[in-house]
């Protein structure tokens, strides 16, 4: 098959090898996947726009060599937002044709920083990342994140999951850019160490893998300066297609798993339910937690 030539007003994105299979048991090749960018722009750019972003691009689909980038390649078209000097350019995607043009590079996966660039010291949301260790399922990762519900629920804390797409559950709970990033990480710490007290046989914040025995891992340290987190929305270069999804808390409890969210059907979904995550960016949903902060310091 020929390139295929996307043009959005005076821009131009060339699809170079559109019939090439990216994800090769689905059928799915550059040019659909294109397509499936394309419907998810509205709801993808909300969350990953102004930040700055790091993509992983598997440039011959998921089974082959991949590498991640954060830098502007030489190459790029002169509309392709960034930011950063003196050699030092990193992509902003906030359009649809970068988006496209990305989707042309082979980037499957986005991963944004979690503060927007108008607030740099500043999370949206102080999120708790959970991840399997060896041996576990997604179960006992849906398991934690609702031990942690409970616990929230009865502090009057709202929070939000989602799916990471891969094997673990992000917790956002919206602050509206309320404390800096040091504390967000005594917040998250707290928590953090909280939970492994709280359930020593289940929860673990050690960062060496081998030494988690079996336990679920609270990250708290990965939300941090210039550190990155899967984009709701994205796609993951995982055999199943699987997208990065916000879910309900019921959802989880009734046993959905992240293969139930693909590019094949999200956007059925999407049509259906919407956008779970707007509820971030609503200030009557921010959440106050400065009473942990005057817990630490006491």
């Amino acid at each position: 098959m020929p390139a295929v030539i996307l043009r959005y007003g005076d821009k131009e994105v060339k699809v170079s090898h559109p019939d090439k299979y990216l994800w090769p048991e689905l059928e799915i090749r550059k040019i659909d996947y294109i397509q499936h960018l394309i419907k998810l722009a509205p709801f993808m750019l909300k969350h990953i726009s102004n930040r700055p972003l790091t993509v992983i691009r598997y440039p011959n689909g998921i089974h082959e060599h991949f590498f991640y980038q954060k830098h502007l390649p030489d190459y790029s078209p002169k509309w392709v937002d960034h930011i950063g000097e003196d050699g030092e350019k990193y992509i902003i995607l906030n359009t649809l044709p970068v988006l496209a043009w990305l989707g042309n590079q082979g980037a499957l996966e986005f991963h944004a920083t979690f503060n927007h660039l108008s607030y740099p010291d500043n999370p949206e949301s102080i999120v708790f990342d959970l991840d399997p260790s060896e041996g576990q399922h997604f179960e006992d990762v849906v398991h934690a994140a609702l031990l942690i519900k409970d616990t929230l629920s009865s502090l009057q804390i709202e929070s939000f999951p989602k799916t990471s797409g891969a094997s673990g559950i992000q917790i956002y709970i919206p602050v509206g850019h309320r404390y800096t990033y040091e504390q967000a990480r005594k917040i998250n710490g707290f928590f953090g160490s909280y939970f492994t007290s709280k359930y020593p046989h289940f929860f673990t914040i050690e960062r060496t893998v081998n030494k988690r025995n079996g336990k679920i891992y609270f990250d708290y340290l990965q939300m941090w300066y210039n550190k990155t987190i899967i984009s709701p929305y994205s796609p993951r270069a995982a055999n199943t297609a699987a997208v990065s999804t916000p879910v309900t808390w019921k959802e989880l409890e009734k046993g959905c798993r992240p293969e139930d969210f693909t590019l094949l059907n999200i956007h059925k979904r999407l049509e259906r339910k919407g956008d779970l995550f707007n509820s971030l960016y609503l200030p009557e949903s921010y959440q106050n937690l400065s009473f942990v902060l005057e817990n630490i310091s006491e």
